[in-house]
């Protein structure tokens, strides 16, 4: 450390008593926060822990010990000794007052209402608001189901007017296209100068606690309290956004971003959000195809791997190890991918390259790999160069160095030249692949085996900052379906005269019993937040 360098100082925290509790908090930080960090039931509308405070719903009112009037738990800091009464009978009436005015123009649709179910509105209705209604004024009448973007509809009769939206396109996606527009009892929200195509628009609906804004990808598809919510990671870039995978009759009908201020803080972006329909595609491959001699035909599982364990044997022992190429998957798992090399190192294959789509970024969580665990694979040592060695691969295919390819990635397909694969994989002695769907370049391979989803499997990601993930099954596969890694097992179980089986614990050990950079971590601390990996200086 320098001279005169200092080290920061933690927070100083303080104790705070709300209804009798005694609650610890960061001194500073709103009282609202440290009593829901605290696990009280405090309501809220317009706060959100990861924008600027607003102040305007009044809901979160409490009584503090000193100061005459209630306090808006939001606006205001903690500090030693604080006495708070959040369950005070004059906070109770500031609550259903507050209320009783929300729901003097809030119209009654929550039947036709996307948001019924997961609407704060209606929760706190039933826990604060009256039973009556003391007006007799018709409902203000404004705006329905207008199409403010790509992606996005806008009630504006729904809006309760917290501005959680338009301080989220102020202060996250840094657009500003939401402005809330007139004043007193004409406020409006509305789209100003641009229409809401922002790359993370579709978070507004995640932050608004009405159904004032919806997506139109979930619109009237399905009621929320009949989907199952499974923890997962994003796959489509290497930032590994922490979601939720709602599911309902084995399909998955939205992706939402669960919270890790690691990670994605409580966002995702619509690209992500909107790219799960591959899971449920009508044209993805859902048996093995193996080659035979009047064609290529539907095969058994077992069968598909016994013959491509028996083609990868004549090969190494007509050509040796060293003619086989392979081509790893940044989609799969750490857990697969080193049980892929583990069977890549039997067989004597040198050469192994990683095809990773690059696409559009930010600097924000958008990320340019466009697979989950292209990281993984690399802390694996699995491929390396700046290329990930797909170059130098596809030119020893060319030079005739290599004459059988092992392909585990759709990616090869759309990155390399059609024209130039196409001559590259006819040239091959041997293909075996895993793909999600039959496609016309691998009508020579030996097998084709039906890749797996990370809705359909159990494992984990390293996204592009090392943070190690868990991902879980949030849909049953077929019955006799296997895995990836219980392919590559099995085969290897074939050539070697193994009794393996494909169990993440197991993988783990072996893992660390062969010193790759997952060593330092065992399976069982990887928690629902992830764990970063500390990479090894490397000679």
């Amino acid at each position: 450390m320098a001279a005169g360098a200092k080290l920061t100082d933690a927070p100083k925290l303080v104790h705070v008593s709300v209804d009798g509790k005694l609650i610890e908090a960061r001194e500073g930080e709103p009282l609202l926060q440290a009593m829901l960090n605290a696990g009280l039931d405090i309501p809220h509308y317009c706060y959100h822990p990861k924008l600027t405070i607003d102040g305007s719903c009044r809901l979160c009112q409490v009584r503090i010990e000193g100061i005459p009037k209630l306090q808006i738990s939001c606006n205001t800091q903690v500090r030693e000794g604080m006495v708070v009464h959040a369950a005070d009978p004059e906070v109770a009436l500031a609550r259903r007052g507050v209320e009783e005015l929300l729901l003097l123009n809030h119209p009654l649709d929550c039947p036709i209402c996307d948001k019924a179910g997961e609407c704060w509105l209606q929760n706190y209705a039933m826990r604060f608001g009256s039973r009556f209604s003391r007006t007799r004024d018709p409902r203000r009448k404004e705006e329905k189901r207008l199409d403010i973007g790509e992606r996005m509809l806008l009630d504006q009769e729904r809006c309760i007017l917290c501005r959680r939206c338009v301080r989220f396109c102020r202060e996250i996606s840094k657009t500003g296209e939401l402005h809330v527009f007139h004043l007193g009892d004409r406020s409006v929200l509305d789209i100003y100068d641009r229409r809401l195509d922002n790359d993370y628009s579709m978070c507004t609906a995640d932050i608004c606690p009405v159904g004032a804004l919806e997506t139109k990808d979930f619109h009237h598809k399905v009621r929320v309290w009949f989907l199952e919510e499974t923890a997962s990671v994003c796959p489509s870039c290497s930032n590994g956004c922490n979601v939720m995978l709602c599911t309902y009759k084995n399909r998955i009908w939205r992706l939402i971003p669960r919270r890790n201020d690691a990670v994605n803080q409580t966002w995702m972006c619509d690209a992500g959000r909107l790219n799960y329909g591959f899971v449920m595609d009508p044209a993805r491959l859902r048996t093995p195809r193996v080659a035979q001699a009047d064609g290529v035909a539907d095969a058994d599982w077992k069968v598909a791997i016994a013959h491509a364990a028996t083609e990868l044997d004549t090969f190494r022992k007509r050509h040796g190890g060293k003619a086989l190429g392979a081509v790893v998957s940044a989609h799969l798992t750490n857990e697969e991918n080193y049980r892929f090399g583990e069977l890549m190192r039997a067989l004597g294959v040198e050469r192994r390259a990683m095809a990773v789509r690059r696409g559009k970024f930010d600097d924000f969580l958008i990320k340019a790999d466009k697979a989950a665990n292209a990281r993984g694979a690399r802390e694996l040592g699995l491929v390396a160069g700046d290329d990930d060695g797909l170059a130098g691969l596809l030119s020893a295919c060319e030079t005739g160095e290599i004459k059988g390819l092992y392909l585990c990635s759709d990616d090869l397909l759309e990155l390399v030249d059609g024209s130039r694969l196409a001559v590259v994989l006819e040239r091959m002695d041997l293909l075996i692949a895993h793909n999600l769907k039959l496609q016309p370049l691998l009508a020579k391979a030996a097998v084709v085996f039906p890749t797996t989803t990370f809705a359909e499997k159990d494992g984990t990601f390293t996204n592009h900052a090392g943070r190690v993930q868990r991902i879980h099954q949030a849909l049953p596969p077929t019955a006799g379906w296997l895995t990836d890694g219980e392919v590559f097992t099995r085969i290897l179980n074939h050539l070697e005269s193994r009794q393996e089986r494909f169990e993440l614990p197991r993988i783990w050990d072996s893992m660390a019993e062969n010193g790759t950079a997952f060593a330092q971590l065992s399976f069982d601390e990887i928690d629902p937040y992830g764990v970063p990996l500390e990479t090894k200086m490397r000679p």
